[in-house]
């Protein structure tokens, strides 16, 4: 199979392009094992890397000082997650300006998820209601920003159906978004047909398939439920009994993604956006087979 990876993507003579998301650190030793990933993985030369930022802004000072520092200390191009839920229209322009103060030229625009303790939850009075007034506004202060957004290949949890839901993308594209980033999926015949119905929507811009290489098999059932993603019996099955097997999970979950990706390129996709957990080693294996290799050290 790496073979035939390998073959393919020298074939279809097409440059892979990956991306890598982060989230900021909760304690000193989350710290550590962040900065050492961001270090390895930034010397594959990714587009850029998003570090994501909490319903309202819970994490917004662990966010800032996150990306603060790899525009300090790298030459990465730190793309902020931006949700306006539970905040005034005031309060997020004020972020935008912050981050645009200190460099920041990119964005992934988002409304946020509606905090699961608060059934009830109302949207703030004087805020933005959904992403595509985030988009807006953003595109309206300050044009040199790029501006991504999510896009769901199963739909978005809250969406009736993924035709609504790609009407919904479809809004945020037209207020200017300039790329989509997609949510994880596992079965490469899920994202391709979201693909294509975007297309049939006009939705021209990039859509970038997100990769979350999984070896902790609670964790990938719990983020899952979060977010509406099927999780294939064939992937339940191939993890089953390695619960107490580390390192068989990391192999077979490298395994998974990196079939995940051959498929894709095979069929002209040459992006790939990886939810690295903060974890460099799974995802810098999974780059090396596909060729994305530090300049540097390549022969």
């Amino acid at each position: 199979m790496l073979k035939n990876t390998l073959e393919e993507v020298i074939a279809n003579k097409r440059n892979i392009n990956v991306s890598f998301e982060f989230f900021p650190p909760k304690s000193d030793d989350m710290e550590d094992r962040l900065w050492v990933s961001v270090n390895k993985l930034k010397d594959l030369n990714p587009e850029f890397v998003s570090v994501t930022y909490g319903a309202g802004g819970s994490t917004q000072k662990r966010t800032y000082g996150t990306i603060k520092r790899i525009l300090d200390e790298t030459d990465l191009k730190p793309a902020l997650h931006l949700t306006c839920i539970g905040a005034s229209k005031s309060e997020v322009n004020d972020v935008i300006d912050k981050y645009y103060d200190i460099g920041v030229r990119s964005i992934v625009a988002l409304r946020g998820d509606m905090p699961a303790s608060s059934p009830q939850y109302q949207l703030h009075p004087d805020g933005y209601k959904y992403a595509n007034e985030l988009v807006e506004v953003i595109k309206k202060k300050y044009s040199d920003i790029e501006v991504a957004v999510a896009g769901y290949p199963e739909k978005h949890p809250e969406a009736n159906t993924l035709d609504e839901d790609i009407d919904n993308l479809k809004r945020k594209i037209d207020a200017g978004a300039d790329k989509v980033i997609s949510q994880f999926f596992f079965d490469s015949d899920t994202f391709l047909r979201f693909l294509e119905k975007c297309r049939k929507k006009n939705i021209n811009v990039p859509i970038i398939p997100g990769i979350l290489p999984v070896s902790n098999v609670k964790q990938m059932v719990h983020f899952s439920k979060m977010c509406g993603t099927t999780i294939p019996k064939w992937m339940i099955d191939i993890f089953n009994g390695l619960d107490e097997s580390v390192e068989t999970r990391k192999i077979m979950a490298g395994v998974v993604a990196i079939e995940l990706c051959r498929i894709l390129h095979r069929e002209g996709v040459s992006d790939f956006h990886f939810y690295t957990l903060n974890r460099s080693d799974m995802v810098s294996a999974i780059c090396h087979i596909l060729g994305v290799r530090d300049p540097a050290v390549v022969q």
